[in-house]
């Protein structure tokens, strides 16, 4: 297994031959006031279709929740088979119950 880490601000370059493609909110709580600069600034990393062409024919699309579409994600690649940002959200709630079971087993 060969394993590699890069960094880019090139999206294209970015997603070329990607497994997954992961993206995140760009505004987040107490930063409304820079909505429209962080908007604007970001939407050339904008996940949707052209982009997640880039990537490997069978990658994976993810996004921790609550995505907002038209923003970070088109509402298509959120739609669309390559997402499985639901079954990501399922893992993450069984986990979390995972923690909670093992801090209450031990929280003394």
């Amino acid at each position: 297994l060969k394993e590699t880490f890069s960094f880019t601000t090139d999206a294209t370059a970015a997603v070329k031959g990607a497994d997954m493609v992961y993206t995140d909110v760009w505004v987040s709580m107490g930063m409304e006031s820079e909505k429209a600069e962080r908007l604007k600034l970001m939407q050339p990393y904008q996940v949707n279709a052209k982009l997640l062409s880039l990537a490997k024919p069978d990658a994976y699309f993810m996004h921790c929740l609550p995505a907002h579409p038209g923003e970070e994600v088109s509402a298509e690649v959120l739609a669309s088979p390559q997402s499985i940002i639901f079954d990501q959200a399922e893992n993450r709630l069984h986990v979390q119950k995972a923690i909670l079971a093992h801090l209450a087993r031990h929280r003394n």
